[in-house]
């Protein structure tokens, strides 16, 4: 199953629609969600503000900014590589 991380932070008004773009998907295709608030964190301040909200599937940056709900479904269709 695909994991998909959320980055988010307080004052970030697109990580709600972000979000409901996330589930609304998630109805449809089964995958593991983790929310990751980095408000007060130093280093994950320093990786993710200028980008908020940022998603990752599978520890690969997928989106910034805004989600396509194709080409996620697309990405989560796509088989996990070696590890």
């Amino acid at each position: 199953m695909k994991r998909v991380t959320l980055y988010t932070a307080r004052s970030c008004s697109l990580c709600g629609p972000v979000r409901r773009r996330l589930e609304a998907v998630r109805a449809e295709l089964p995958f593991e969600l983790e929310e990751v608030d980095i408000t007060g964190v130093p280093e994950l301040e320093r990786s993710y503000r200028e980008w908020l909200p940022v998603v990752e599937i599978d520890g690969e940056r997928a989106f910034v900014y805004r989600v396509d709900e194709n080409e996620l479904r697309r990405l989560l269709a796509v088989p996990a590589g070696p590890r």
